[in-house]
């Protein structure tokens, strides 16, 4: 056999017992030969091998022997399965031989080390392919979407400009976001980023044989360079990895596409980079055995010390990933426990040579980079799929591992075993404790101090000598009165029955009462009497119980009472302090030296078979946590973190750990400059061809904004020049229809001054509906100034008449109104007052509601019109700024039509027109909180607002969900139509904020459709289903674009405010029938 056979056939042989090893711990089957059968069917597929085991409905053999665990042989796989079961016939791999392995998989091995050979690809491999097949076709089919779908770019640069060194983000290119969370992860290491960035093809690239291995690794090498250059350098708020995932893509060929696991892309990956590193180290070193980076960074070694029915073994094993177990452990240490010690603990180190079996494992080396894979997912045999697990998990930011290394196994042991015997005490006193609180023999417990305190209460009671059935006729009809109505009050017992005595004989007058019936006690009425009778009794009490009998009891109940509580505090002092023992067990200096941090936590979201990936990444320059979200890369905190990653809280749980050794710094540490000593930052850390790639990538995308700005100039021109035509158009009809009546031309503007700049809702050409409300409040201050000043100058009348007018719009700005009342929508000056607008504004705009044209229908308001014309012509720009002046108005015609928007919005709602609902109150959230942004009083009440977003949201999800559940063809695809363009879009909307009400509601419509994956339905619908999920489950905060908001037309303030008074009460009114 050549030494390249060897090595192909310990791959596959490794490759064979990893596959082996998961196909035994999802499906729980522990016969070898069953395993291998499906292996074989499958040809290597998991999913298929687990639908075969699944359909035949295997029995696993009950095993009489006890089973041991075994591990891999010395030169196994690094990916090892610990904590797997091995079959009670598994063959003795404790022995150096390795024919035996070989002989075991022999059948299975054959298919698959002939495959590999021909191809170089592996099994395994071609499953992940279908991963990237899917990812691929998906991004294909992206670019047909239309822009309001997820995975579009917003056309504007702007939006896509990197804001500072805030760090770059990645595109999804369909299902991608694996990729990103895995990729972010690896590329904060700065020690790895450094080692790609610098990495360079073997040189003697060209003479080596290009087998499919060295096909794919260089290719994807020299991407992934280049992806990390532009994430170093680009302008670029997030780039697009699709020529990396094409690599990965091409790499593997496959006509099917199955959702796998990430974690199998994590392996695969670092294996391909050990590869491509491996060539170049081998042409590099001059050693037998020269150095891997990729090995040293990730790859560490644990000693496997077992005994199996009195043989002992050690094996030392290589390891990347280290899997942990989830389900069962409440926190990191406790899985860890529990991989590292499998079987009888008491056997391994032990005098006695037992029959036990079970082994310990101990790591010898640990890797600068430890990551530990949580596997979170299982499968349910009962349903035929996977599911995951949602118990909730904590984990350190700081781990210390001393306690699982091979220099401490003998202090470990010991202190394994004092923990051991403080939980039997544990146990003990908490069966002890919950006797004291769940005391009684029946159904129901309570507190045993509780009971002693109800029987001291009942013994307090006051007797009473009466049965508590004596005084009430049983023949009495509910509510303890008669049928009679008596007219007269003199006689209250006549409410109730007569004695049971009389009800057998002849009824006498109704008048009539007896002396039984006047000295009966009053029956307590609950709905005619306001208080209770002062002698009926609250509690029960007892009949008869003397002085002697009370005082003996009350101080037996007072000590035991006493006693109980006394025995419970002990108890739970005691339980409190075996915590504090347990949880310092491992707190002295001796087992702190070994720290390591947490780096990254790689999040999943959703079902075992659909969901959206992200990761958290601690930033130690700036010392806080970053989420990194596909284009999304925010500011974060422990705090969010534990919420979205601990799981047991919605459907978000972490699915890896990365952790970095603490005590060595160059894992994170920036690069220096070796002649200057600076900090290389941006393009200086990358060698000159990326640095010369970036920067043209750069250039581009400057071109591109450039582009952009030059296109909206000429935009914003043209609408300049229409605007300036439809002004002058107006103008011109405004004068030829205008009363022959001639103008006062030593105080009258010429009609292309001033006024026409100002805004249409403070003047307009024409007598429309808005005019006349201005024009009749001016004729009405006027009036008022006319009957109140002595002097009838016209400057004198327009100065009274400003400070009447004033006046009333300060009353109304500060007059507390219902909210179907607002006056900012009657007048301007009302909103610039209560948002403190300057003077000179408020003076100008005053100014120019006296200088309506429209009010000259008799001299007197003429002369004024025309007073108030001049004085506006004779404002300079530096008593007013223009500039100034020009913003609030357009800040107050922002705010009337954000406020056509929510009114259209809201009536459409109430009319339940969801889907047009949706687009105006959409708008008119965004729109709002731009003028909220400026003051308080800029805009209406945004929690409002957002309440009725979120609602309507809300029902087109249902409207939708309704719709897929039909199972209609049409049905189901209008519902999706819905989701993927409405309800989808505007999700990041919801998120942007994190308040809580929007969260809950996300979540309430993700939980919605992902209670649907437990579901039986037909194919299409697993389909569409599977094809909806992610983008409903993307958690990115980017706003993506979206329809563009519909035209509104303008509305006279009358009717702008009649349309809102008439909305807003009906909403309350819907509110208050609600309540």
């Amino acid at each position: 056999m050549t030494v390249e056979q060897n090595v192909l056939q310990q791959h596959s042989q490794k490759h064979q017992q990893t596959l082996l090893n998961q196909l035994r711990e999802v499906t729980g089957t522990t016969d070898i030969q069953l395993l291998q059968q499906a292996l074989q069917v499958s040809n290597g597929d998991l999913a298929e091998a687990v639908a075969f085991l699944t359909e035949k409905n295997a029995k696993v053999p009950q095993q009489d022997e006890t089973t041991y665990y075994q591990t891999s042989q010395v030169s196994g796989d690094r990916y090892i399965s610990v904590g797997s079961q091995a079959d009670s016939n598994v063959i003795d791999l404790t022995g150096d031989d390795k024919d035996d392995l070989q002989r075991a998989i022999a059948l299975s091995l054959a298919e698959s080390s002939r495959a590999f050979r021909e191809t170089g690809i592996t099994d395994e491999e071609q499953a992940i392919s279908r991963v990237l097949e899917a990812s691929i076709a998906e991004n294909k089919a992206s670019l047909k979407r239309t822009h309001t779908e997820v995975w579009s770019d917003s056309p504007n640069p702007h939006d896509r400009k990197r804001i500072d060194n805030c760090p770059v983000g990645l595109k999804n290119v369909g299902n991608t976001c694996w990729f990103s969370a895995v990729i972010q992860s690896l590329f904060n290491l700065l020690e790895f980023q450094r080692l790609v960035l610098h990495y360079s093809p073997p040189a003697r690239v060209d003479d080596l044989p290009r087998n499919q291995k060295e096909h794919r690794n260089l290719p994807f090498m020299q991407e992934l360079r280049t992806l990390f250059s532009l994430m170093v350098g680009s302008k670029r708020k997030y780039v697009d990895p699709s020529r990396a995932v094409e690599i990965l893509k091409d790499a593997f060929k496959s006509s099917e596409s199955q959702q796998q696991d990430v974690s199998e892309f994590t392996h695969k990956l670092l294996d391909w980079l050990e590869d491509a590193f491996q060539m170049k180290a081998e042409e590099d070193g001059e050693e037998d055995k020269p150095k891997n980076p990729m090995v040293e960074l990730f790859y560490g070694r644990f000693l496997a010390v077992g005994v199996l029915e009195g043989k002992q073994f050690e094996n030392t094993e290589m390891f990347g990933q280290y899997p942990l177990q989830v389900n069962g452990f409440k926190d990191l240490h406790e899985c860890l426990e529990a991989a590292m010690i499998e079987g009888e603990i008491e056997s391994l180190h032990s005098a006695e040579n037992s029959a036990r079996s079970g082994q310990e494992h101990w790591f010898t080396e640990l890797p600068p980079v430890l990551t530990f894979e949580l596997s979170r997912f299982e499968f349910n045999q009962a349903l035929g799929r996977p599911e995951k697990i949602h118990n909730k998990l904590e984990f350190p930011s700081m781990l210390y591992m001393d306690r699982y290394m091979d220099r401490n196994r003998e202090i470990t042991r010991i202190k394994r075993e004092e923990i051991r015997r403080l939980k039997e005490h544990l146990t003990l006193f908490q069966q002890r404790l919950e006797r004291y609180l769940s005391y009684g023999s029946g159904p129901k417990r309570f507190p045993l101090a509780d009971v002693l305190q109800y029987a001291m209460e009942f013994a307090s009671s006051k007797p009473v000598c009466t049965s508590p059935v004596e005084d009430i006729d049983s023949s009495a009809p509910p509510g303890g009165t008669t049928g009679l109505q008596l007219p007269s009050q003199s006689l209250p017992e006549q409410d109730s029955l007569a004695p049971a005595e009389s009800s057998g004989s002849a009824s006498g007058p109704a008048s009539t009462v007896t002396a039984a019936q006047q000295q009966r006690a009053p029956i307590h009425k609950p709905f005619t009497q306001s208080r209770l009778p002062p002698d009926l009794p609250m509690h029960p009490a007892p009949r008869h119980i003397t002085e002697e009998e009370l005082r003996v009891l009350e101080g037996c109940l007072h000590r035991w009472r006493s006693e109980v509580e006394n025995d419970t505090r002990d108890l739970q002092e005691s339980i409190k302090r075996i915590h504090r023992t347990i949880e310092l067990m491992y707190s002295d200096k001796s087992m702190l030296q070994v720290p390591y941090r947490l780096h990254a936590v790689l999040v999943h979201e959703g079902q075992a078979n659909a969901g959206h990936y992200w990761a958290y990444i601690y930033d130690p320059h700036q010392r806080c946590w970053m989420k990194y979200n596909d284009i999304s890369v925010t500011k974060s905190s422990w705090e969010e973190l534990v919420r979205d990653s601990f799981g047991g809280y919605r459907n978000a749980s972490a699915y890896c750990l990365m952790y970095i050794n603490e005590k060595k710094p160059f894992l994170i540490e920036e690069e220096f400059d070796k002649e200057t000593g600076q900090i290389l930052s941006g393009m200086d850390k990358l060698p000159p061809d990326l640095k010369q790639y970036v920067k043209e990538d750069n250039e581009l995308f400057d071109k591109e904004i450039e582009e952009w700005n030059a296109l909206q100039a000429r935009k914003a021109q043209q609408e300049k020049l229409a605007l300036a035509t439809a002004a002058a158009a107006a103008s011109s009809t405004s004068i030829s229809s205008s009363s022959p009546q001639p103008m006062s031309i030593d105080c009258s503007p010429p009609d292309n001054t001033a006024p026409q700049q100002d805004p249409e809702y403070m003047e307009q050409p024409s007598p429309t509906n808005d005019s006349k409300h201005l024009q009749e409040d001016t004729e009405r201050a006027i009036c008022r100034a006319t009957a109140e000043q002595e002097e009838r100058s016209p400057e004198a009348l327009l100065n009274a008449a400003l400070k009447l007018e004033y006046a009333r719009l300060l009353r109304f700005a500060q007059e507390d109104t219902p909210p179907e009342n607002d006056y900012r929508l009657q007048h301007v000056i009302v909103y610039f007052l209560q948002n403190q607008a300057p003077k000179k504004i408020l003076e100008r705009t005053l100014l120019t509601q006296f200088a309506d044209r429209n009010l000259a229908f008799d001299e007197r308001c003429k002369s004024i019109m025309n007073v108030a014309r001049a004085k506006l012509d004779l404002i300079t720009p530096e008593e007013v700024n223009m500039d100034e002046y020009e913003i609030w108005h357009q800040d107050y015609r922002n705010f009337r039509e954000t406020t056509i928007f929510m009114i259209t919005g809201l009536e459409l709602f109430h009319k339940t027109k969801y889907m047009e609902a949706l687009i105006y109150l959409i708008y008119s959230y965004q729109y709002n909180k731009e003028l909220l942004s400026k003051g308080l009083y800029r805009g209406h009440d945004e929690e409002f607002l957002g309440h009725y977003r979120r609602d309507c949201l809300l029902k087109l999800n249902e409207q939708a969900a309704a719709m897929f559940e039909s199972g209609e063809e049409p049905e189901v695809t209008t519902g999706l139509g819905i989701m993927n363009e409405l309800v989808v879009p505007c999700i990041p909307l919801l998120l942007v904020h994190d308040t809580e009400r929007d969260l809950l509601a996300v979540e309430d419509m993700r939980n919605r459709w992902c209670s649907y994956l437990g579901q039986e339905m037909e194919a299409n619908l697993q389909e569409k289903l599977t094809d909806f999920l992610p983008k409903l489950l993307d958690c990115s905060t980017e706003i993506k674009s979206f329809h563009d908001p519909p035209k509104v037309p303008a509305y006279s303030t009358l009717e702008l405010c009649e349309r809102f008074g008439r909305i807003m009460n009906t909403l309350s009114k819907v509110v208050n029938h609600g309540r």
